[in-house]
């Protein structure tokens, strides 16, 4: 999941910081606003499937990509948390730490977790005995304890440490 978010040249947009220091509550509202105030706002998804064959870093540059294709309004510079997309031919800044360092990407980082957790709760609603609504797919105790019991669902990454372990233990 990935989202690309272009703000106004001055925003005042209070309460937006790196989507992991905000709690819950405040995410949501905090997301409203920039919705409601965001020039253009675009999110990327790469399914399971494609994460487990091509790789994480691969799939977040594809969702990244989507993103700026699906952009109503063409960005003069794209600023990214961390990496560059080698395809892409327009300036790029990558940021260390970027979505404690630039408000755009603070945004970006916050609708896209927000649409996350809301993707997670549809997802609970299909698989209620994986506890999605509560964990969000973080490896928890109460996740990797659904995992032992059930196997993987259609929506878990097989590559991803510990989900196909109670497997082999068959």
């Amino acid at each position: 999941m990935a989202a690309c978010v272009i703000l106004e040249d001055d925003p005042t947009l209070f309460g937006v910081n790196d989507s992991k220091l905000v709690d819950h509550d405040d995410r949501l509202s905090v997301c409203r606003l920039i919705l409601r105030r965001a020039r253009a706002v675009s999110i990327g998804i790469v399914e399971a499937s494609t994460i487990d064959r091509i790789n994480i870093l691969r799939a977040s540059k594809h969702a990244m990509l989507q993103c700026v294709d699906d952009l109503s309004i063409r960005p003069d510079v794209l600023l990214l948390d961390a990496v560059t997309l080698e395809t892409l031919e327009m300036p790029q800044i990558p940021l260390i730490a970027g979505d404690r360092r630039c408000i755009s990407i603070a945004a970006a980082s916050i609708v896209a977790k927000v649409y996350r957790d809301s993707l997670m709760d549809a997802y609970h609603e299909c698989y209620p005995v994986y506890g999605f609504g509560h964990h969000r797919g973080y490896a928890t105790e109460e996740h990797q304890a659904a995992l032992r019991v059930y196997g993987p669902s259609p929506i878990h990454r097989h590559s991803f440490v510990g989900v196909d372990e109670p497997r082999k233990l068959f």
